[in-house]
Parts: structure tokens; C-alpha cells; sequence
């Protein structure tokens, strides 16, 4: 690989670290910004309960306490929904840059769209997630096994009342997309298959998320997938599209011999 090259591939690697992070500060910036009601937010976690109570999949509070009752279960949920996200996203989304440019732009504008939709979706309909609900017997297990993450995540900075959608889980599912199909080994397709439902069981067993918060996020990050897809397919065709075409050579006439006789 020449040099010049190889300044191109540095520059769009740093390029894409800038913007990525720049994203991050903006999304936890405007969600910590967002001015939440938060009796609003407590009437909303109860709808939450209510619409999964008519559906008959209201068992968060039992699923957690059986959890509780295993020490080392809970310790290990606890530690996957601290470690097994933002540490997972930035190593995905760097394989991704390094190993598969063009799916890298694909997840990370899905990861982009989903995001803004989900800022939006904190501002009009803020919900209390289920640690809040003492009343149902939550517990924070994650603050109980240790301060360190909500020491990452101060409450002046970042809405607690933003339970729905979970792109907590939305984006470890895009994630596990990724890692699913576009591993070569086997190893690597096995993680992806794998962490979208580790993910789901530890934020509702951490009481940081509904079932219905999961669902929420995980539809909207599918959507943004496909919204990301289609934008990827619009540009390539404007791109084949203005692209010179090469100009076929005319073929000379075939030559007719004419025999003497």
C-alpha cells in the first residue's frame, strides 16, 4: 500500500472516530438537556406496566427475583449490561471500519437514525424505568454491584427517565446484525447470534428496562437499518449513474470475398 494511501486510510479512520464520538457527546448532551416531567414520566412507566399487563407479558418483577436469589447470576447480568455495551459498540463499529468499509457506513447511519428517533421519543413520551418502580419489588442491581457506571453517567448529565425506546438494546441488536453476517469465522457469527438476547435478558433483569422497551428499540433500530440500506443502494446507483460509461468500439463491416471463377 502506498503512502498516500495509507494517509487516506489514517484520516478517514480518524475522521470516522471524530464523528462518532461528536455523536455520542451530542446524543447524551441532548438528552440530558431534555426537561422531563417527572410525574409524567411515573404516569408513563405505569401505562408501560398497564399495556403489558393487557398483553399478559407483565414478569419483570418475577424474573428479577428469581435472578436475585443466584449471586453470581446476578453479579453476571449486571456486569454484561455495564461492559457488554458501549465497549461492544466501539469495537464492533472499528472492526467494521477496518475489515468492511461499506457495511460500516450502512450500521453507523443506522445507529445515527435511530438515535435522533429516539431523542424525540425521550422528549414526548419520558417513562421511569423499573428500578424507579420500588413498588413492584425493582431493584438497581447494576448501582448495587457497583457506583461506577452511574458515576460514568451522572444524573446531570443524562435523562434517567428515558426508559422507552431501549437503544440499549436496539444498537447491541444492530450490532449483533453485523457480527452475524459479516464474520468469517464461526466464532464471530456465534457472538452475534448470541448478544441480542444476552443484552434483552440483562436489561430487564438489571430492572433498567420494560420488555416493552426492548421491543421498542429493537423495532426502531430495524427500521433505521433498513432506512440506512436503502439510502446506501440510492447512493451507489447515483454513483454508477455519473460514473463515465465506456463508449463501445465500432466494429468494422464484415468484408465479403467475392471468388473468381
Amino acid at each position: 500500500m502506498s503512502a498516500r494511501l495509507v494517509g487516506a486510510h489514517r484520516r478517514r479512520v480518524a475522521w470516522e472516530v471524530a464523528l462518532i464520538l461528536t455523536a455520542i457527546c451530542l446524543y447524551f448532551g441532548v438528552r440530558g438537556l431534555i426537561g422531563t416531567r417527572i410525574d409524567l414520566a411515573y404516569r408513563n412507566a405505569e401505562r408501560v406496566v398497564d399495556l403489558e399487563r393487557s398483553a399478559g407479558v407483565f414478569a419483570e418483577p418475577e424474573l428479577q427475583d428469581a435472578v436475585t436469589g443466584h449471586g453470581w447470576l446476578l453479579e453476571a447480568v449486571s456486569y454484561v449490561y455495564i461492559y457488554g455495551h458501549w465497549p461492544v459498540l466501539a469495537a464492533t463499529l472499528l472492526w467494521l471500519l477496518l475489515r468492511h468499509r461499506d457495511e460500516y457506513s450502512r450500521f453507523r447511519n443506522a445507529m445515527l437514525i435511530s438515535g435522533a428517533v429516539g431523542l424525540v421519543i425521550f422528549a414526548v413520551f419520558p417513562v421511569a424505568p423499573p428500578r424507579f418502580l420500588t413498588g413492584y419489588g425493582f431493584v438497581d442491581t447494576v448501582t448495587e454491584q457497583t457506583s461506577a457506571y452511574r458515576v460514568l453517567q451522572p444524573p446531570q448529565f443524562v435523562n434517567q427517565y428515558a426508559a422507552v425506546p431501549s437503544l440499549h438494546f436496539g444498537w447491541n441488536l444492530l450490532m449483533g446484525i453485523a457480527w452475524a453476517s459479516l464474520a468469517g469465522h464461526w466464532l464471530g457469527r456465534l457472538f452475534g447470534w448470541l448478544m441480542p438476547p444476552v443484552m434483552l435478558a440483562s436489561i430487564v433483569l438489571t430492572a433498567n428496562h420494560y420488555l416493552f422497551d426492548a421491543l421498542a428499540g429493537g423495532t426502531i433500530a430495524l427500521l433505521a437499518l433498513l432506512a440506512a440500506t436503502r439510502l446506501a443502494d440510492r447512493y451507489a446507483r447515483r454513483q454508477l449513474a455519473r460514473s463515465p460509461q465506456p463508449v463501445p468500439s465500432a466494429r468494422p463491416a464484415p468484408t465479403r470475398r467475392i471468388g473468381t471463377t
